[in-house]
């Protein structure tokens, strides 16, 4: 049964892609939702009237400004992040931001300090740990079902810009970074393995591919996942972030592992894979089948087990509200790690322990993608800081 939170009230800061999604996802855990700031005035309107909300917001400073708001969710284009968090604590605001927490470490370990001495709540959407089976290999992990873990290996694909046609401000590196395939979908699934080994990678080694050093831009922007028609304006703009990668990983135990990402694999969604080989057995899931945890064994039969609390763990078991055999998804995650987040928001209690990714994980990532970019320009091993 999910948690309800009808005394908290939140505001979501972006009307594209992924800011509807926050706000389906709060409303499936009990939270208010007051309203909504896009990109301008009309895009607020327009989004608060499509989504049944109260307020469409003028600015940052008048949801801000909004007594009722206690907590703001950003899903703004990712160099407004720091800003816009750094304004919310001020504004004595809870802050929940979607990954990256911001566009360098400087500006992220700015924002673990600011919110660490603000006394608030504070967390970075990594949804991808809160896919039931993913919290299931997790407890595997740190049981001793699957032992001392050798290697992981595993990729993050997608085909939504395979065409030279296909644009959208991720792919400037002046609205989302000097990375983007690494820093847009990579980082799901570095932080999805460290998060299930328990562990974090302290060194990489990174080979970068721009597969469209230009691309067309339509005059007046494009959506997250959409594509041009081919009869819209468009107009030529020189790319620098990478369409495609590959990260070779150490991490602070001694395990090894390899990433692969690409936005430019035909066919491909949005596709995450990993596969991990442990000293008693191995773990394979994709997220294209998120509802199976396959099990590989040496001396027995390999197993894969369908998404059922009755014979998960109890910490996998919690994350799966429904009965086997009725598959949850990617909104699920949501709602899931809304709750844990919630949950603190509601007990008012910042010393209690987290369990949903913070601030810190938030920076953590940052600094790893600023490694793997060191790497890649300078063809060598890096290691990761942990400042």
């Amino acid at each position: 049964m999910t948690a309800m939170f009808p005394q908290i009230t939140a505001a979501v800061v972006g009307t594209g892609f992924i800011g509807p999604v926050h706000v389906e996802a709060l409303r499936r855990c009990g939270v208010t939702v007051r309203g909504i700031l896009g990109s301008s005035p009309e895009k607020s309107t327009q989004a608060a009237s499509a989504l049944g909300l109260s307020v469409g917001y003028e600015s940052i400073e008048q949801l801000l400004s909004d007594v009722e708001v206690d907590v703001v969710h950003i899903t703004s284009p990712n160099r407004h992040h720091f800003e816009q968090t750094k304004l919310a604590l001020a504004a004595g605001k809870h802050v929940l931001c979607e990954k990256p927490l911001a566009m360098t470490s400087d500006e992220s370990r700015t924002l673990v300090q600011l919110a660490e001495q603000s006394g608030l709540i504070t967390g970075v959407n990594y949804n991808i740990r809160y896919y039931p089976l993913c919290m299931e290999a997790a407890a595997r992990c740190r049981s001793s079902d699957v032992g001392r873990v050798f290697h992981v290996n595993g990729s993050y694909v997608q085909d939504w810009l395979l065409l030279q046609s296909d644009y959208n401000w991720r792919v400037e590196a002046e609205d989302g970074g000097a990375l983007r395939a690494i820093a847009d979908i990579g980082t799901h699934w570095l932080d999805l393995i460290q998060f299930i080994l328990g562990d974090h990678v302290v060194a990489v080694c990174a080979d970068l591919q721009t597969v469209h050093p230009t691309r067309d831009k339509p005059v007046g922007g494009a959506e997250t996942f959409s594509h041009s028609s081919g009869t819209v304006a468009t107009e030529p703009v020189s790319v620098t972030t990478e369409d495609a990668g590959s990260v070779l990983l150490k991490f602070a135990s001694g395990t090894r592992g390899v990433l692969s990402v690409s936005q430019v694999t035909a066919g491909r969604k949005n596709c995450l894979r990993f596969e991990l080989a442990g000293e008693h057995q191995s773990l394979a899931w994709n997220s294209e089948r998120p509802n199976e945890l396959w099990s590989g064994q040496r001396r027995s039969s390999n197993t894969t087990l369908l998404k059922d609390g009755s014979l998960m763990s109890d910490d996998a078991a919690a994350r799966a509200d429904y009965p086997g055999g009725h598959n949850e998804g990617f909104p699920d995650t949501f709602k899931q790690l809304f709750r844990d987040f919630y949950a603190v928001v509601d007990a008012a209690d910042p010393s209690r322990p987290a369990t949903f990714p913070t601030f810190r994980d938030g920076h953590r990532e940052v600094v790893l993608c600023e490694a793997i970019l060191a790497s890649h320009q300078q063809q060598r091993w890096v290691d990761v800081t942990s400042s």
